[in-house]
């Protein structure tokens, strides 16, 4: 689910909006099972936040280029 920086670059806006949809989808999953006891490993959330941020940082930079174009 880790992305180095290169390729979130390389995704297009409405890829990159899909990837955050599915890491939301993701986190969401996480959440219930952290609630209901059955996740074990609770650092996924924080990769999962991670990945999120990588995400949204990705896309403010691609919609600032296309606003200076």
């Amino acid at each position: 689910m880790l992305m180095t920086a290169q390729t979130l670059k390389d995704k297009t806006v409405m890829a990159l909006e899909k990837e955050l949809d599915e890491a939301m989808n993701h986190i969401k999953e996480l959440r219930f099972k952290i609630s209901a006891n059955q996740l074990k490993n609770v650092r996924d959330v924080r990769k999962t936040r991670q990945v999120i941020a990588q995400i949204r940082t990705a896309l403010a930079e691609k919609k600032t280029e296309k606003e200076q174009t």
